[in-house]
């Protein structure tokens, strides 16, 4: 090989190995601004409280959760694909799922008496609390603090954009400790089968979490008696065990309507 020949090689390997770490430094400056922007939308009250939560980032990072949830007549274990929503859950006498476009049923002895396309994702919300609030199509503004006990709880209030989910009327408020910014309280409304805005908030405490794969998530969660925002005795606790979450995704044949489930659409009122 001529010697003018081997220098161009030597250079254009040179000028290659210095614009490569170049080039991966922009894309990970582009990457840190465009995760910035995206997080610039939350309050900031909400990017503390999901910082002391674990952080949007670990969140992110996962792609499946299942759990358990026990019941008098057995458990029941629910799946969700974080990103696609896709879901099931299996309990001794049924099973139900959402395939991405339909709602299924899968209940040989017709032992399942509720309404699937309204329970089939509705304990993920409760339990992805706080994370679930960093969705699109969400609406952040303020709400007075919730008192309890003497204890002021700061907060925020979320609604979701027009067409946005089964129940886009629905609005949530989150309450959080001052001092901790962990999250403490949930309130919400139902507008699903009437399909009108309410007024009636339910309220459920946060004060039970664990550490599952550097997020904090809740071991358990209590409903209360209320009148208005005035909250009352605690009224029932659901827990939540063998909580697992994943970097991998669950395969999409998992959610796949089973040969013998029924198709379900909503019940009204």
């Amino acid at each position: 090989m001529k010697p003018l020949s081997v220098f161009l090689m030597f250079f254009l390997m040179l000028i290659s190995c210095k614009e490569q770490p170049k080039a991966h430094k922009d894309q990970e400056e582009a990457s840190k601004t465009m995760s910035q922007t995206a997080e610039s939308r939350y309050p900031n009250a909400l990017q503390k409280v999901f910082e002391a939560h674990g952080g949007i980032s670990a969140w992110r990072g996962k792609k499946s959760l299942v759990y358990d949830m026990p019941k008098a007549n057995g458990k029941e274990t629910h799946t969700t694909n974080l990103y696609s929503r896709k879901d099931r859950i299996d309990a001794l006498n049924f099973s139900m799922g959402f395939d991405g476009e339909k709602v299924w049923l899968l209940d040989e002895n017709d032992s399942y008496d509720g309404d699937p396309v309204f329970y089939h994702n509705l304990m993920f919300y409760f339990y992805a609390m706080p994370f679930i609030l960093a969705d699109k199509g969400i609406v952040y503004g303020e709400t007075e603090d919730l008192v309890f006990q003497g204890k002021h709880y700061p907060g925020v209030r979320i609604r979701y954009e027009v067409g946005v989910g089964t129940s886009y009327k629905d609005e949530y408020f989150i309450h959080y400790d001052p001092e901790t910014y962990q999250m403490t309280w949930l309130g919400y409304t139902v507008t699903y089968r009437s399909g009108e805005k309410s007024d009636n908030v339910k309220w459920i405490r946060y004060n039970d979490w664990m550490e599952v794969a550097g997020v904090i998530l809740p071991r358990s969660i209590t409903w209360h008696a209320y009148e208005g925002r005035d909250i009352k005795e605690a009224k029932s606790t659901v827990p939540f065990e063998n909580v697992v979450l994943s970097e991998t995704a669950k395969p999409d044949a998992f959610f796949a309507k089973p040969e013998t489930a029924k198709v379900v659409v909503g019940k009204t009122q």
